[in-house]
């Protein structure tokens, strides 16, 4: 697992995606901070490396990445992570259009196509 500041390009994504889930990355997005950390098995492991690096509990939202996938459709907001009945949120998505733009937008700046 990593945590993604700065860059990295979607050959490197699509490696990973290989060696671990075949078409598929996890992420964790920190909404606040403006990283990622992706690599894990689960998306609990990558929040508990943003939790341990000091990122804030509600601006972590989990997605799946499909490098070899086009345009949006590749961003998959879909994790365990998510469901926070008492945050608004009761589903396995993010419910919230501001969030997921933010997510999308975070996603596209640190991933190099």
């Amino acid at each position: 697992m990593k945590v993604i500041k700065d860059r990295i390009s979607v050959d490197e994504l699509k490696e990973m995606a290989q060696e671990m889930f075949g078409n598929l990355v996890k992420a964790v997005i920190d909404v606040e901070e403006g990283v990622m950390s992706i690599g894990g098995e689960l998306h609990s492991d990558e929040e508990a490396q943003l939790l341990e690096q000091g990122s804030k509990q509600h601006d972590l939202w989990g997605i799946n990445l499909y490098p070899e996938m086009e345009d949006d459709c590749w961003i998959e907001f879909d994790s365990l992570i998510n469901i926070r009945p008492s945050a608004g949120n009761r589903t396995r998505g993010v419910d919230d259009s501001e969030i997921r733009e933010a997510i999308v937008e975070i996603v596209n700046n640190l991933v190099e196509k």
